[in-house]
Order: structure tokens, then sequence, then C-alpha cells
């Protein structure tokens, strides 16, 4: 729910120029990584005081990758807060900003099915993610045409170049959605198997 909050807040801080709300997101990150580090340690001392069963060792491996992949998503979000700062008094384009907040709302709808998927043990949902993704897939081919009419304004031309790291970066966090249903499908069915090239590793 924390890393859901400051995806959400990221964008938004991105849509509206919200600088306090960008210094909220980055400040949150503490305790998001403080969450990691507390899950990380409970596991390596359970794998070290036991010797889980294989579908038991599967459930902990996959709860420490989604983890990581959950605290990775979190600096994403920082990254875009940051970003939103530093162009927070430009004048931005609103169809690219409009294709961006689409973007960010895919993936914050990624990472919600992913984890419900997850809880819910469901490979039907986790498997939907695919589908989910190319619609990210799409948004950002649009991001793309736009982004060529942008970049030949010159007064546009830094603010333009900031938001393809905030593409990349809302790109990013649905990947690691799908790299979480990944690991759903692997803990229900004992094989790993990549959904689609658009999932990379950590």
């Amino acid at each position: 729910q924390r890393v859901l909050s400051a995806v959400r807040g990221a964008i938004r801080a991105l849509q509206e120029g919200d600088v306090e709300l960008a210094d909220e997101v980055i400040a949150f990150d503490d305790e998001i990584d403080q969450l990691f580090l507390g899950i990380e340690g409970a596991i390596q001392a359970l794998l070290a005081l036991q010797t889980p069963v294989a579908r038991d060792l599967r459930l902990l491996l996959a709860i420490l990758h989604i983890n990581l992949l959950l605290e990775r998503s979190g600096d994403g979000s920082v990254t875009i807060a940051k970003l939103s700062k530093l162009v927070a008094d430009a004048d931005p384009d609103p169809a690219l900003v409009g294709v961006l907040i689409e973007m960010g709302d895919r993936a914050e709808e990624m990472l919600r099915v992913a984890l419900d998927s997850f809880s819910r043990r469901d490979l039907s949902g986790a498997e939907s993610l695919v589908d989910l993704d190319e619609l990210i897939d799409r948004a950002n081919r649009r991001f793309v045409e736009r982004l060529v009419d942008v970049m030949a304004e010159p007064s546009l031309r830094e603010w333009g170049l900031r938001m393809v790291v905030v593409a990349r970066t809302i790109e990013r966090i649905g990947d690691r959605a799908v790299d979480i249903g990944e690991q759903t499908a692997y803990l229900l069915t004992a094989e790993f198997r990549e959904f689609t090239d658009a999932s990379h590793p950590v």
C-alpha cells in the first residue's frame, strides 16, 4: 500500500506541479526502505533457523524478490517526484503530460493487480498483467510520437528530456509489476517463465 501511495503521489505531483506533494513522496521513501530492510532481515533469519520444504521455500524466495521489486518501484516514485520539482515552474505540453498521467495510472493499476494476485494466489490475475503492460506500451508509443513535436520547440527541450526519464521510470514500474506476476506464477506452478519480453531482470 505504501508503494502504491508513493506512485500515485508522484504522478499527481507531476500532474499538478505540486512541490509539497513531491517532497512528501521523497520523504516517504525512508519508510519504504525501512520496511524493505525489515522484511529482508526477517526472511534471512527464518532461512538461517529453518529448512523450509519446497513450496515454503518458493514462497520465501518469491517474497524476497517481490520485496526488492517494490523497493525499486518506490525509488522510481522518488525519481518522478524529484523531476516534477525540477519542472514545477515550467510551461508543460498538456498532451504529453496527459499521456504520462495515463501511463502512471496504468502502472499503479498494474502494481495493484500484481499484489492482489499474489495475495490471492490468483494465476489468471497474474497473467492478466500482460494485457495491462501492452496498454502502457501503447501509451508510451503515443508519448514518443508527441515528443518529436515537443522537442522541435526550443523552449520545451529541457522539459521534454526530463519527461523522457519520467516515461522510462513509469515503464519500469509496469515491468516490475509483471515481474511480481511472474513470481506468483512461479509460486503456484513451481516453474519460472517470463510473461513478456518487456519484463526485465531487476
